[in-house]
């Protein structure tokens, strides 16, 4: 797996050492024994509702001033936090400790944060095993992205690969059937579910999957959407995906 590189911080915090905000998002970095959350600013409403423990750097702040910690004035709703990303995940073991009923996310060149975060909230509520992007193709763990996820980011295993493809014939050796989301599928996901352990792969919106990752997939799905709409946003596609196939 490609490992993280450097980068400068910055006032909003870095790749390296990533800023969360939100009181959802904190709360659950806190909760993660694999989170290492480094330093701490919050008014003192939050610092109470928080419960800091004694080893996190704990700064006292205004509101205006934890603005400044944060891009746009994000809704930081009193608190922010410095952390570490957390280590990389294998596919290897998560599909060695797959259940016999299990369900995979794979998603190809989704780089809107906030998505990937509202997805990884979808994943938890639905009781999928994990997501799957490509390293190169993905954005980090940042600040939006843990907002939207509202402590999913935590919970749910996020795998980065190096090969997209790779990964999906690893998935389908360990017994996954892999179905694409596709708008011009002849089937509809109800129809090409089957198996009890499944890999939902979605594109980016617009593109869609690349052709070489269809190629990757066992069958081809779309959701059965009226004419009203030409497409879903693709995190919304992925809630109904996720729950069409826990009732499978």
């Amino acid at each position: 797996m490609t490992r993280r590189k450097k980068s400068h911080q910055s006032s909003h915090g870095s790749a390296n050492r990533p800023r969360f905000w939100g009181r959802h998002a904190v709360a659950a970095a806190l909760d993660n024994p694999d989170r290492r959350v480094l330093k701490a600013w919050a008014t003192q409403e939050a610092a109470t509702f928080m419960n800091f423990p004694p080893e996190v750097i704990l700064t006292r702040a205004e509101v205006t001033d934890l603005a400044r910690l944060v891009p746009n004035d994000a809704p930081h709703q009193g608190v922010v936090i410095e952390v570490e990303p957390l280590e990389d995940i294998w596919l290897g073991d998560i599909l060695s400790e797959a259940d016999e009923k299990a369900t995979l996310l794979v998603l190809d060149q989704v780089t809107d944060p906030h998505n990937v975060g509202a997805i990884l909230r979808s994943a938890a509520a639905f009781g999928a095993i994990g997501i799957v992007t490509q390293d190169r193709h993905s954005p980090p763990e940042g600040g939006a992205l843990a907002k939207a996820a509202s402590g999913a980011l935590e919970r749910v295993p996020w795998i980065r690969v190096v090969n997209l493809a790779r990964a999906l014939d690893e998935m389908a050796e360990a017994g996954f059937w892999r179905i694409g989301l596709a708008g011009d599928a002849k089937s509809t996901l109800g129809e090409a579910l089957g198996p009890p352990r499944v890999a939902m792969v979605l594109g980016a919106e617009g593109p869609g999957m690349r052709q070489n990752i269809r190629e990757h997939c066992d069958a081809l799905a779309r959701l059965p959407i009226t004419d009203a709409v030409e497409s879903l946003n693709v995190s919304n596609a992925a809630a109904i995906a996720l729950y069409a196939a826990s009732q499978a």
